[in-house]
């Protein structure tokens, strides 16, 4: 098990995520299925208790906690694209599988957990500074999806 990993608090359906998650990104797996050794106050003995998981090379744990805790944007994936064609991808395969969309390219899966769908040449004119940056992240404001051509439009100017 990596030293750090990130664990992320679902009410029943850790492992459907998990395999969500594996199917759609790359560099991404169910590594291991833990089953509750005994009842505990949200599931039973043999329930489904925590997901070993990777996505995109980041490791990680589902907890199936039950319906106390909710997800916020507090916690999010940022996921790098190179293209709008990837860009498309991932955001079609999250909203269009039960979850929804947000702005400047945020959008939550159908277990609340939020995802940034961020192309490489936003975070580039975004890190370019000045005028450049500005007028990037003014398109930015104005969009669901991130638009690849609207922010190359908007870098030139």
């Amino acid at each position: 098990m990596a030293k750090n990993t990130i664990c992320i608090w679902y009410d029943t359906d850790a492992e459907a995520a998990a395999r969500f998650y594996a199917e759609t990104f790359p560099d991404s797996s169910v590594d291991a299925v833990h089953r509750a050794p005994g009842d505990y106050p949200s599931g039973k003995q043999g329930d489904v208790l925590t997901v070993e998981f990777t996505v995109a090379g980041i490791p990680c744990l589902g907890l199936n906690g039950g319906p106390a805790f909710k997800q916020t944007e507090a916690f999010s994936f940022q996921i790098s694209t190179e293209d709008q064609n990837e860009t498309d991808r991932y955001w079609h395969a999250i909203v269009g599988n039960g979850g929804q969309e947000s702005a400047c390219g945020w959008c939550k899966d159908k277990w609340g957990v939020s995802w940034q769908i961020t192309p490489r040449v936003l975070m580039e004119a975004l890190a370019a500074g000045g005028a450049e940056a500005k007028r990037a992240f003014d398109a930015m404001m104005d969009m669901k999806k991130i638009d690849v051509a609207a922010i190359e439009a908007a870098r030139r100017g």
